[in-house]
């Protein structure tokens, strides 16, 4: 297979009634040549990676269509550039048009195009890329999106709800009819044929999706929920219809093939609003983001789309306003309150140079940013992303849940024709034994099944974006419970990653000023936090840097270079020592009793090896560290500390921690190494890193955490990343994790418990098939609501 060939595309589909719908769509596509799919019933989506040399994206719609469901069409609306008048409207329609399955209309005065395309066969890159290749510009404009996804959600929902209203006034009558039976009239109180006149509408009319959607799970060789409720109606209505047409002696069942769709459309439009309610962090960040935004334009202050900003563009933003895009602060000094990305309340000081982001809240001064992030580019967008990749994702304890929703439907099938068949032999009596096997299709219930694992994924990486917790998949989310032992490296994890210069400690004749000019000199250019506090030092105190040359870095040890003539060594006591230089070993050791790390600078000349001095630096714990560490411990939870210091530093911040397990003066190369030894013993290890080197140890891990203020390497690597750069949302992720896994096995304990007591007493005559159908409506609903409950979670801040 040729990786570059290699693409991923997600498809909206319409149509699916069930688990078993999903199920039959990924069959079709993993049927396909190189192609590996999964499909979420919750979200509607199926998630396809294909090898486009082997199979084309139209084939894979096909093969969706042809199972009897649909790619639902996407609307985007795109933000045009280069437009000068009516002429340049119609050059971009036309190149957008050119593309397959796409519709587009352009708008001059508004300088917008708005194009309804089928995804698969087109992407929104493609679209720009048309406009681009036709001599403009034009940018996504996201919001509308899902606006336009929410409305057409909403008038399908509209429709449905229309069509249950109807259904239920033809089904009134008819149950109040079964009512009145049940209260001892034996008499009709309808006439039949009335009975059957409002029967026929709701069983071929509002059912009619039933059969469409059982015609089309059979053709494609497959059985759904649509089957069961079809099958099982139709058997009512038509026992029912013979009867009444040849006016034989026997009850009928209009009621009940009436109030079963009735019941199905009622648990349908309460599955739907509560499937709805599970993407609410989503929809909430959306609505988060500004339309509009202010700009400085040739010394005006004008009003423009947030959608239309660029990198380099200066924004105002006024004392209650959101911020439209992610920037750097120029001028102006105010409090942001950032809660909506990091789940912490108290607002953060901004002043000059300090990083803004999409969506927060400025509160009191007037900022003057420039825009450094735009688009899918900005933080928010990236916290969107990751969310709506995670709810599209499937955990593996779903596995079993799909494989018995695959094989439910043949199953129920068999048991109502054995149903029908055993109680008309042992009770001689064809109508109980018809209402029996009738009760034992219309109570079973895939869709419970299909929606335990997958609604529970969807609430729980929706709260923990809140709360500034990104889940990358619902693998990490269930993984993250099983977590045993936590491994935590030092800098920038414990501690706050801003080293500062404690303690200049020069030797003999050296001023502190000239042994920290040496030091800073050496470091100059490098971007090491220690290397940064030096410099930050040396800029403190106004000392005039050298050049230096021959410069070479020893990774995790030290430096040497050339300066003035004379050769310089800067580094670790270790490093030195191994470089033939004699240190003070009881100076250094009380400077690391204190949990500081010491750097020693000296000279080589004239085979003289000297030293000069020693620079003693510390990075403040984090306030939150040691509350962080006593949370995991009461959690069960083993933490272990990497760290490249020696072993006194190490043993100082450990006991100031509470940390029993520590590893010191670990090479950065080396610490993907210690992770695998501690996962060879038997536990179940996650990684806490933030830094470029942290990526090889992260990956090693079961599962890895990024700090979010780390570098974009760490995140990416990571199968969890944290906002807040706070220990303790490791807790609160694998606090929520255990949240999520309850909720799942408690809806999978259910949905298992419900079909298997609900099954055998319909068939034993114990529930009728009004009931049932009610039950079967409800089950589904209730399984999402559980779900829902996960809102409740708390992050323990």
């Amino acid at each position: 297979m040729n990786t570059s060939s290699l693409k991923h595309i997600e498809l909206p589909i319409e149509g699916m009634t069930c688990a078993a719908c999903a199920i039959r769509i990924e069959k079709n596509l993993n049927k396909l040549s190189g192609v590996q799919a999964n499909v979420n019933f919750a979200n509607e989506k199926a998630h396809v990676n294909y090898d486009a040399s082997q199979v084309r994206t139209d084939t894979l719609i096909g093969a969706i269509e042809k199972a009897g469901f649909h790619i639902a069409p996407r609307s985007v609306q795109l933000q045009l550039h280069k437009m000068t008048c009516a002429a340049c409207a119609g050059h971009i329609e036309k190149a957008l048009n050119k593309l397959p399955g796409v519709t587009a209309t352009v708008n001059v005065a508004t300088e917008t195009a708005k194009v309804n395309f089928i995804p698969g066969l087109t992407t929104v890159d493609q679209l720009i890329e048309a406009v681009i290749n036709a001599g403009y510009g034009a940018s996504e404009i996201n919001e509308s999106n899902h606006a336009e996804e929410k409305a057409r959600r909403l008038a399908a929902y509209q429709t449905e709800l229309r069509l249950f209203w109807i259904s239920s006034a033809l089904t009134l009558p008819l149950v109040l009819q079964m009512g009145a039976m049940f209260a001892g009239h034996d008499m009709d109180m309808l006439p039949r044929w009335l009975q059957w006149l409002l029967a026929t509408p709701v069983q071929f009319w509002i059912g009619r999706r039933f059969y469409i959607g059982g015609w089309h799970a059979l053709r494609s060789g497959g059985a759904n929920m649509d089957v069961l409720v079809a099958l099982g109606t139709s058997m009512a209505y038509f026992f029912s219809a013979v009867v009444t047409a040849f006016a034989l002696d026997q009850h009928v069942y209009f009621e009940a093939s009436a109030a079963i769709i009735t019941l199905v459309l009622l648990g349908k439009l309460m599955e739907a609003r509560a499937k709805g309610k599970t993407s609410e962090a989503i929809e909430a960040l959306i609505r988060l983001q500004p339309k509009t935004a202010r700009i400085e334009r040739e010394g005006e202050i004008i009003e423009v789309p947030a959608s239309s900003l660029q990198v380099g563009d200066i924004f105002i933003v006024r004392p209650g306003e959101n911020l439209p895009v992610d920037g750097v602060v120029v001028e102006g000094t105010s409090s942001v309150n950032e809660s909506m990305l990091t789940g912490e309340s108290l607002p953060v000081s901004k002043q000059a140079s300090a990083k803004v982001f999409a969506a927060t809240l400025n509160q009191q001064g007037l900022l003057k940013c420039r825009a450094t992030s735009v688009g899918a580019q900005t933080q928010l967008a990236a916290i969107i992303r990751l969310v709506e990749e995670a709810q599209g994702s499937k955990a593996p304890i779903q596995r079993m849940a799909d494989t018995i929703s695959g094989i439910f439907v043949p199953i129920v099938v068999a048991i109502s024709i054995l149903t029908l068949a055993i109680t008309w032999w042992l009770t001689s009596d064809f109508v109980a034994a018809l209402i029996n096997a009738v009760a034992v299709l219309v109570i079973a219930c895939p869709c419970a099944l299909g929606l335990a694992t997958p609604t529970a994924i969807m609430v729980g990486t929706g709260r923990g974006a809140q709360v500034g917790v990104l889940v990358r998949n619902a693998a990490a989310l269930e993984h993250a419970e099983k977590i045993q032992t936590v491994i935590v490296d030092k800098t920038g994890t414990l501690t706050e990653g801003k080293p500062e210069v404690t303690d200049i400690v020069p030797i003999e004749s050296m001023s502190t000023q000239d042994l920290l000019r040496i030091a800073a000199s050496l470091e100059q250019g490098s971007e090491h936090p220690l290397a940064r506090a030096v410099l930050d030092s040396a800029q403190k105190m106004k000392l005039s840097l050298q050049p230096i040359h021959d410069f070479s870095a020893i990774t995790g040890s030290g430096i040497t270079a050339h300066m003035n003539g004379t050769h310089y060594l800067l580094g670790s006591p270790k490093f030195l020592i191994q470089q033939s230089i004699v240190v003070d070993e009881k100076q250094i050791s009380a400077l690391q009793a204190e949990g500081k790390t010491v750097i020693g600078v000296a000279s080589i000349s004239d085979n003289a090896r000297s030293i000069l001095g020693y620079l003693a630096i510390a990075d403040r714990l984090r306030d939150t560290s040691l509350k962080a560490i006593e949370r995991l411990q009461s959690m069960g939870i083993e933490i272990v500390m990497l760290t490249g210091d020696n072993a006194v530093t190490a043993a100082a911040i450990a006991k100031q921690t509470g940390i029993t397990q520590y590893r010191a003066e670990v090479l950065p190369q080396d610490k993907a190494a210690e992770v695998m030894k501690l996962k060879a013993v038997g536990k179940f290890t996650a990684m806490v890193g933030d830094g470029i080197n942290d990526a090889p140890a992260l990956a090693a891990a079961d599962v890895s955490f990024a700090i979010g203020a780390g570098s974009d390497i760490a995140i990416e690597a990571a199968d969890i990343t944290l906002i807040r750069s706070d220990l303790m949302s490791v807790a609160d992720a694998i606090s929520l994790s255990r949240a999520t896994l309850r909720k799942i096995r408690q809806n999978l304990f259910f949905a298992f418990v419900y079909n298997t007591l609900g099954i055998p007493l319909a068939a034993m005559g114990m529930l009728s098939p009004v009931i049932a159908g009610a039950a079967m409506a409800m089950s589904s609903v209730s399984v999402v609501s559980n779900s829902l409950l996960l809102k409740r979670w708390r992050a323990n801040h």
